[in-house]
């Protein structure tokens, strides 16, 4: 599959090392002004050469909007886009044509396919996360208009959770040609309560679909996760108080607003884990850590789902 959402619905196109990445957007609302310099910046966070951990290919990222708008605004039309890759280098790669990198996608595309781009990854690169960025920062922007926010930080890299420590850490594996892992935390405010379906399409089911489908992605786990796993029924329930007019307000969160596969209204959260990148000595250009330019596809990727869900509901339109 190539394509995500039901409603608000994504499809990306491209390779790491082709002409271009690109996407085409289905179901945003009609009427929503896009801050194009908005999206311009939700790009620039996760530009390669932008900092001393990240790739240092030089991608303008210019996005090219070719459908869809009309002096900014969104018709409810498809929105098709595209991002040309100006510093492609698959000479990089020649080496490796015939040879499988361990933990990369390279012979699992092989076995599936008879054949795989050699050339950086082809689609299984972070490259592809160039499209859902874009629509990314769309989905968020339409959100705002509805109260609700979607943010992520890195929680840690490498289990150092101090700025200094972090950046120090990606220094020396620089230095010493390694790469280190971590988790990025998401947080979704405003959310009304009762998004989601209760058997298969609950709500962090879509969400942990839309993070695993992210490069670089080893777990999930909304509210408390794994620690309760440790706690008792008596710690980890959230008890609630409902005022006299029918309103519900929770005194505690483990849950990480959502019960029953289904939003109670209270903030979500949640993580996602990152494996250390697994291209180490290699001359082609490559990230020590994921997690720096990860956050906003994080964000994205949360915000696309969010979208969707909110329209699959119906109280916010079709």
């Amino acid at each position: 599959m190539n394509s995500i959402g039901t409603i608000f619905r994504l499809t990306t196109f491209g390779e790491s090392h082709g002409p271009a990445v690109g996407g085409v957007l289905d179901g945003c609302p009609a009427g929503l002004a896009i801050d194009l310099q908005g999206v311009a910046e939700a790009l620039a966070r996760r530009a390669t050469g932008s900092t001393a951990s990240a790739s240092q290919r030089k991608e303008a990222d210019a996005v090219e909007f070719l459908s869809g708008l009309l002096d900014g605004v969104t018709l409810g039309t498809p929105i098709a886009f595209m991002v040309r890759n100006e510093d492609a280098r698959p000479e990089d790669y020649e080496p490796l044509r015939n040879t499988y990198r361990p933990s990369h996608a390279d012979y699992t595309y092989q076995a599936k396919y008879g054949l795989r781009d050699w050339r950086g990854g082809g689609r299984a690169s972070a490259r592809t996360t160039v499209p859902v960025v874009v629509a990314g920062a769309i989905a968020r922007q339409w959100l705002v208009s509805k109260g609700i926010l979607v943010e992520a930080v890195v929680k840690h890299i490498g289990g150092e959770t101090h700025p200094q420590r972090m950046d120090a850490l990606l220094r020396q594996c620089r230095e010493e040609g390694d790469s280190v892992g971590g988790v990025v935390r998401g947080y979704i405010q405003g959310l009304p309560a009762g998004l989601g379906e209760p058997m298969f399409d609950k709500f962090q089911a879509c969400l942990a679909k839309a993070m695993f489908s992210i490069p670089a992605v080893k777990g999930f786990q909304y509210g408390d996760g794994f620690a309760m796993t440790s706690m008792r029924g008596s710690e980890a329930n959230d008890p609630m108080e409902v005022a006299e007019d029918g309103s519900v307000r929770f005194l505690s969160n483990h849950s990480g607003g959502i019960q029953g596969g289904i939003t109670n209204g209270a903030e979500v959260y949640f993580d996602v884990a990152f494996k250390p990148i697994p291209t180490l000595g290699h001359d082609g250009r490559h990230d020590v850590c994921a997690l720096p330019r990860a956050v906003v596809i994080v964000e994205s990727m949360a915000a696309l789902t969010v979208a969707d869900q909110l329209l699959l509901d119906g109280r916010f339109g079709k």
